[in-house]
């Protein structure tokens, strides 16, 4: 697994990290179990990956207790980012004063007494500016050791222009795929101030992995997708499979393609089995050619750029 810079924090992570969403996730007979989470993790990091992106609400807490199981006695391998807001309650709460709380809480969840990281997890637009408590509140956890850098998760580059200009953050995450390239318009930007960026939601819900088409329906998060965003998701897929050898792994070629910008940190895909977290961990071998890059920069310049696919 190739390692990248982490911004100006001194750190190197994998390129390819695990975005823990779906640690101890599910409904009912769906639901991962723990044992299986830690194995997902076990895996992870024996495929060379050291970076892991979590935070309080992710199966409501059960995310960040897996990964506290599984790297315990492993903390000086791994780099663990977490976020702020979105509380294991289910509640969503921005309130500053209530930040310090939420990373001790987490902390105790990891089994550390540190995060590389915390997030403000997208909070309302006015409060990327600096102005708010919330930067003054993440630098006093600096200062105390709590935390190693801050910064906020966000999905336009509106937001990450917001957050490069007027705040100290040295982290930004960002959604950023083939149909959502509108982020990289801040990417160089993001570069030059010494700002490590993490990829999420990089296989678009899962649509860039190939599986689902116009007849798919979703009982999770995706069922706010109506029929007529399915339906341009699976054109838009079709056209995507243009530039993609057939016999290539899509998975494998959307993430080489968030690869190819070289101000990115690491990606972070889920993974609901070792299955899964094989092929995410492939798209580390090779890289995506320049002329598919560039078709698909295209392709996005001619279908999406002027009316974007909601997430």
């Amino acid at each position: 697994m190739e390692k990248r810079s982490f911004g100006n924090t001194g750190k190197f992570v994998s390129e390819i990290g695990l975005g823990a969403w779906q640690l101890g996730n599910g409904k009912n007979e769906n639901e991962m179990t723990e044992s299986e989470g830690i194995e997902i993790v076990n895996k992870a990091l024996e495929l060379g990956c050291n970076f892991f992106d979590t935070a309080p609400n992710y199966a409501l807490g059960k995310s960040e207790k897996i990964l506290g199981k599984a790297l315990k006695g492993k903390r000086d391998q791994v780099i663990i980012s977490s976020k702020f807001g979105h509380h294991a309650s289910g509640e969503i709460d921005f309130d500053s004063t209530k930040i310090e709380n939420s990373v001790d809480e987490s902390l105790s969840r990891l089994q550390t007494d540190y995060l590389d990281c915390v997030l403000l997890h997208n909070p309302p637009f006015e409060y990327l500016n600096g102005s708010s408590k919330h930067f003054e509140e993440l630098e006093k956890l600096k200062e105390k050791g709590k935390i190693g850098a801050y910064g906020a998760s966000v999905d336009s580059s509106e937001e990450m222009f917001e957050v490069i200009n007027k705040t100290d953050s040295q982290v930004i995450e960002v959604m950023f795929n083939i149909f959502h390239q509108d982020p990289a318009k801040a990417f160089q930007a993001a570069h030059e101030k010494g700002i490590g960026l993490i990829i999420k939601v990089p296989l678009d819900s899962g649509w860039l992995s190939g599986k689902y088409n116009a007849q798919s329906s979703f009982n999770d998060i995706r069922s706010r997708w109506t029929p007529d965003i399915i339906q341009r998701r699976t054109k838009m897929l079709e056209e995507t499979k243009k530039y993609v050898n057939a016999n290539q792994s899509l998975v494998k070629k959307a993430l080489q393609f968030i690869l190819a910008y070289e101000e990115v940190s690491t990606v972070i895909p889920g993974a609901k089995s070792v299955q899964q977290l094989k092929e995410n961990f492939s798209a580390s071998q090779g890289s995506m050619d320049e002329q598919t890059f560039q078709q698909l920069q295209k392709m996005w310049e001619s279908h999406l750029k002027d009316s974007s696919l909601p997430w």
